[in-house]
């Protein structure tokens, strides 16, 4: 299946992305350039590798953000990873840090200039709702409580106040992504195939996914729809349990899937970041995206494990 993402009556040609180095930065970048358009990568560095790029710093926003007056769309990836170490207080404020504060300088360096892009995508997580069990959400699901649905709510609270400059934004809240080249399915690549993969804890918990190539193709159709805007889950409509999910990847990976990883033990391993990232349960469905029209090209995850671990 395939969704056009050219519907926008007025065609955005030109997208600046933060975090075009990144996993879903190059994919995107990719996906765009494939469909002519221009890209402006806003990098901590000139230059690089990016034929045009601008220097920006997350505390203080664009160094020069008259550039953004030639830019119809922007995307916002950059931010910490949540999974680059355990959650510490340091690790706990580079994480809020880096999103907050990054969002609200780049909606400053939006404000300063007179011809605004038409939307802001930002990237959100769907660790906004929090551990919720078996019970379905969608976009108009509240909140939940901790860590992580406090970072969200403050993160998407900083990209909505480009809604009083004028420009369309969109709350992109990304579940696991699943790719070789990098993010959750990277890390489970190699103890699948060395016959280590099991169950994480009770195995009960729902797990929210996505491709990465469905993912870039849902921040473009948000990007390009003008009726899409606010919170959008991108998952695909077919949450897993645990168990599931584990099954799935040692079917793919052609490997068992005996030994599992104990509740307590992940707790020890990797603290307070094992409850929000491996034992919360969030049953998250798509409903934005279904209703404005988008199709996923891999929304069964046997058929999304083959067609990433062979791209």
């Amino acid at each position: 299946m395939s969704t056009s993402i050219t519907s926008s009556p007025s065609p955005i040609k030109t997208v600046a992305i933060s975090g075009a180095s990144g996993l879903v930065g190059t994919a995107l970048t990719a996906l765009l350039h494939a469909e002519g358009k221009s890209v402006l990568a806003m990098t901590r560095k000139d230059g690089g590798s990016y034929q045009d790029s601008i220097r920006w710093d997350p505390a203080t926003g664009l160094t020069n953000p008259t550039r953004l007056e030639s830019v119809d769309a922007v995307v916002h990836l950059a931010g910490e990873s949540i999974a680059a170490g355990r959650w510490n207080s340091a690790m706990k404020s580079k994480i809020r840090t880096s999103r907050i504060e990054g969002t609200r300088s780049l909606v400053k360096s939006i404000a300063a200039v007179e011809k605004r892009p038409k939307v802001l995508v930002c990237a959100s997580a769907i660790g906004f709702y929090g551990d919720r069990g078996a019970a379905e959400l969608e976009e108009s699901s509240a909140a939940g409580t901790g860590f992580l649905p406090d970072v969200c709510r403050e993160w998407e609270a900083e990209a909505n106040a480009a809604k009083d400059l004028g420009v369309r934004v969109v709350n992109v809240r990304i579940g696991v992504v699943l790719s070789p080249k990098g993010g959750a399915l990277a890390k489970m690549i190699l103890p699948f195939k060395l016959g280590l993969g099991g169950i994480v804890g009770p195995g009960t918990q729902y797990w929210s996914w996505i491709g990465l190539s469905d993912l870039v193709r849902v921040i473009a159709f948000c990007m390009n729809n003008e009726s899409v805007a606010g919170p959008v889950n991108a998952v695909s409509p077919t949450p897993l349990t645990n168990k599931e999910f584990t099954k799935e990847i040692g079917k793919a990976l052609k490997r068992p899937t005996v030994f599992p990883l104990p509740a307590f033990m992940a707790k020890i391993v990797l603290g307070e970041m094992a409850d929000a990232l491996l034992l919360s349960s969030a049953r998250v469905l798509p409903k934005a995206l279904q209703k404005s029209g988008f199709e996923f090209q891999h929304p069964d995850l046997a058929e999304c494990l083959k067609h990433e671990l062979n791209a």
